[in-house]
């Protein structure tokens, strides 16, 4: 079997790099690097893609060996049908890291087709580091390898209006685009760099806030030596993701005309305010991923894919996310329904083995960011309580007891949540049980005795529930 390069791979050519990735992990090759292959195929934007590392984990290396090159394998349902899609990746160029020439990295910046900078740190990557102090010496932070990057293109262009570049962070935090802009701004300052740069800043780079959704689960180990066959090369870089993918991105209209995602038949919005669609897909998706996780470990089921073929279970999530999270979100049913629906289809995928026991880390906080507001909208608007999102709630508070009948539940959190819980379940009165847990600030940054009816439903599920003990 043939090794995956560009020579033994024909037709490709070397574009020029238009895009600087910091970042080489799944998520980005699976989603934004596939996105580019597809502008390149079907617009005239003619770009490649340069990436930065940030973690040495090997990974560069086997990039470099196949030149850039790799396959997307996408698998999921669509229309209640399988559907799977290979795809050659063309327009990553290779693999630059700056802990072992900061010099070669700082003359990226003076790249003249560099259009866009994308980012995929993950959550604690746009973070300020005051041990940062210069940009003479490589910054820890990726803001401070950005902001010493930006600095050096500003020297060089000498601070002219040249092209504007974009900033697309991929990082699932608030305002990703603004805070990062900010942090920037804050090296600025405590490197003293000229107050001109801060200025140039304004009128050439725009950050952008950004939305990312697409499952991509990575290497398929399992199946890596068929997908070769088929393709006819040894790929050691296959990245499998499911079908779907939504990139939302905030105030980028006027320049569309320079990264022309939509105009690529791709699942791209461009808005004014990217925040309802934050929340649509917090509340609807993350949402019902955490509701049904206590639900489907206490009804012995294993999988995502699983809760939504057992019946019971079923019922209870559509119910959940038709009737109790999409009456409390702010945007049309138009803009609701359908995402639903894919929401659906997409946990029904037959080729991604989702386990229950993978995304129950963490759940509480989990709970209170991506549940509980629904729970407390949904009261306020209709004036009485959400049955199947209490009912989750319920199960949450008897997983955290640990165990059920003859079943022991491994939990992964905080230490402090693990021993408040074990601490509370020494009591038998389910009642003070259920009041301690909603009064526990810490947990829910509130006191959830305050709303009406809460506790005594709660209390009244929590038994039902262990009425099945032997």
């Amino acid at each position: 079997m043939k090794k995956l390069n560009r020579n033994t791979s024909d037709g490709i050519s070397k574009r020029p790099v238009k895009v600087l990735q910091f970042g080489k992990g799944n998520f980005l090759r699976g989603f934004v690097d596939w996105m580019i292959d597809i502008l390149n195929e079907k617009t005239d934007f003619d770009g490649d893609v340069q990436i930065v590392e940030s973690i040495d984990n090997g990974l560069a290396a086997k990039i470099e060996e196949q030149e850039g090159l790799y396959h997307v394998v996408l698998e999921g349902l669509q229309c209640a049908k399988k559907i799977r899609e290979t795809r050659l990746i063309t327009c990553v160029r290779g693999v630059i890291n700056p802990k072992k020439n900061y010099k070669t990295f700082l003359k990226l910046g003076k790249n003249p087709h560099l259009q866009c900078i994308i980012s995929n740190t993950t959550e604690a990557g746009i973070v300020f580091d005051p041990e940062d102090t210069s940009f003479e010496t490589l910054p820890n932070s990726f803001p401070g390898k950005l902001t010493a990057l930006l600095y050096y293109r500003f020297l060089h262009y000498k601070g002219s209006n040249n092209d504007k570049i974009i900033i697309l962070p991929c990082e699932l935090i608030l305002q990703n685009g603004e805070r990062l802009e900010e942090i920037v701004l804050q090296y600025a300052k405590l490197w003293d760099l000229p107050e001109g740069f801060a200025y140039w800043l304004k009128k050439n780079i725009i950050f952008c806030n950004t939305l990312v959704d697409r499952i991509v689960t990575g290497f398929p180990k399992d199946t890596s030596t068929q997908i070769q066959k088929e393709i006819g090369y040894e790929d050691n870089l296959i990245v499998k993701a499911e079908l779907f993918h939504l990139w939302v991105i905030e105030k980028f209209d006027s320049l569309r005309e320079m990264f022309p995602l939509d105009d690529a038949a791709l699942n791209i919005k461009f808005v004014k305010n990217l925040s309802p669609y934050r929340t649509r897909k917090v509340s609807i998706l993350n949402g019902a991923h955490t509701a049904m996780v206590p639900l489907g470990i206490l009804h012995g089921i294993d999988t995502v894919k699983e809760v939504l073929e057992n019946p019971k279970t079923f019922t209870l999530i559509t119910q959940i996310i038709f009737d109790e999270i999409i009456p409390t979100l702010d945007l049309p049913e138009a803009e609701l329904i359908p995402f639903a629906n894919t929401v659906i289809e997409r946990f029904k995928n037959p080729f991604i083995n989702h386990k229950l026991a993978s995304i129950s880390l963490n759940s509480i906080s989990k709970f209170r960011v991506r549940v509980l507001p629904s729970l407390l909208s949904y009261f306020e608007i209709k004036g009485k309580l959400p049955p199947g999102l209490v009912t989750s709630f319920a199960h949450l508070m008897v997983l955290y007891r640990g165990y059920l009948n003859d079943k022991i539940f491994s939990l992964k959190d905080d230490p402090y949540v693990i021993e408040f819980f074990n601490e509370v379940w020494n009591s038998e009165d389910i009642e003070n049980i259920v009041q301690q847990i909603l009064s526990n600030t810490k947990l829910w940054e509130t006191d959830l005795n305050t709303v009406t009816g809460l506790q005594a439903q709660l209390s009244q599920d929590i038994d039902k529930i262990l009425a099945t003990e032997n």
